[in-house]
């Protein structure tokens, strides 16, 4: 059952936010209403701005000290917006509940489109393994577009042989930017940000003239064969509720071990709003799932 907080919030997004997307055209200032959402670091969570593979990016560290094992966290924002600071309710999130966890500024469209944000994620997922930390204690995870691009990474780099990191965690994963899912039409009034029908033009600053059904921009698409355990969590009323059914769906059929987790009510990327208990819930259990996975399991009670 859903909290009352997630109906609030749902309500207040559908009038305020959804209202106002469907009537914005202007790529740039949707960017710079997405951007203007920055996060300072929480108490108990230090930050510090690093390069990895030549990318910036920040870590994200427990003050405490100790920590289990490494993140590598993609945030989204449709490719064209958000970074770092936007998703600090996330990635500090993951610091506090016993992570290391380093999130890259990769390039955004429409300055830079495909396939420029998975070369970047390439290049700093690289760049991490370079500086010491074994692939095995890795884990990747990302949001909305960040979970479309963690897909890309994986594949590209599964492809190229380099090592994988040792689990995925995908929050409300963007994966078929072709927008076929039938999601797109029966949550269209249920959602609470988006209009199934402008799901497909948003991609457009990204895929340029890509197709949308390109496996590493759609992943939905890919041949999904030997990825890491995968756990996905989406919210029912989403748009995007068919990229992860249809996904976990995929993925499963090829022996990907994959759980897949609906959550009632909730907005797109619900994680965000660190005051619904649902955020708790999800955050304790990716957290709990990416810590076994690394081989941490003394940090789980965190």
């Amino acid at each position: 059952m859903a909290s009352w907080q997630a109906h609030l919030l749902s309500t207040v997004l559908r009038v305020q936010v959804k209202r106002r997307l469907r009537r914005q055209t202007n790529i740039s200032e949707v960017r710079a209403a997405l951007d203007a959402v920055k996060h300072r670091v929480p108490n108990g969570v230090m930050a510090q701005d690093r390069r990895l593979g030549g990318i910036d990016g920040e870590w994200l560290v427990a003050a405490e000290g100790a920590a289990g094992g490494t993140l590598f966290y993609l945030h989204g924002g449709g490719y064209f917006a958000c970074s770092t600071r936007t998703h600090r309710p996330i990635t500090a999130g993951f610091a506090i509940r016993g992570l290391r966890v380093f999130a890259p500024n990769y390039r955004l469209a429409p300055e830079h489109p495909f396939p420029a944000a998975i070369d970047d994620a390439v290049a700093a997922y690289l760049g991490l393994l370079d500086s010491g930390i074994p692939p095995g204690q890795v884990t990747i995870a990302g949001d909305s577009a960040g979970g479309g691009l963690a897909l890309a990474t994986l594949l590209t780099l599964r492809d190229a042989g380099h090592p994988l990191p040792a689990a995925v965690l995908l929050f409300s994963p963007w994966t078929d930017l072709a927008g076929t899912g039938p999601s797109l039409v029966t949550n269209d009034k249920r959602d609470a940000m988006f209009d199934g029908d402008k799901i497909a033009l948003a991609a457009a600053p990204y895929l340029a003239d890509t197709d949308p059904r390109h496996p590493l921009a759609s992943p939905l698409y890919a041949a999904l064969h030997g990825l890491p355990p995968l756990l996905i969590h989406v919210g029912s009323d989403e748009v995007l509720l068919d990229d992860s059914t249809r996904l976990a769906e995929r993925a499963g059929a090829v022996g990907a071990s994959v759980t897949l987790r609906r959550w009632p009510v909730v907005p797109h990327v619900w994680q965000l709003f660190k005051f619904l208990p649902e955020t708790r819930q999800s955050m304790g259990e990716g957290a709990r799932f990416l810590l076994a996975a690394s081989g941490r399991p003394e940090r789980l009670a965190a």
